[in-house]
């Protein structure tokens, strides 16, 4: 890759006065971003500890994966459940025909 000699361009002082304070409030807006997520992580780690006992990413995990296990179980047994009182009423109206 050749090399491309350019040469910076010569700011005056006033520039490069604008320059520090827009890279100053840039960095006091990144440094006060950075705090709000720190806290912001903080707390929700101890939310997780006070619901679910620990804020360790895999663990969390693993939990969610069996909550999620727990709920397809469940959903599947109420189907079924669904589908045999379904049955049961055909059955019935076979064995005593519809009234109307």
């Amino acid at each position: 890759m050749p090399r491309i000699d350019a040469k910076p361009i010569q700011l005056d002082i006033e520039q490069l006065k604008q320059e520090h304070a827009r890279l100053d409030r840039a960095k006091t807006t990144a440094e006060a971003n950075l705090k709000n997520a720190n806290d912001q992580l903080e707390a929700l780690r101890e939310e997780a500890k006070a619901t679910y006992g620990t804020d360790d990413l895999d663990e969390l995990k693993k939990k969610l994966q069996q909550m999620q296990a727990d709920n397809e179980a469940k959903r599947a047994e109420y189907q079924k459940h669904l589908e045999k009182i379904k049955h049961d009423l055909q059955q019935v109206e076979q064995t005593f025909g519809k009234r109307e």
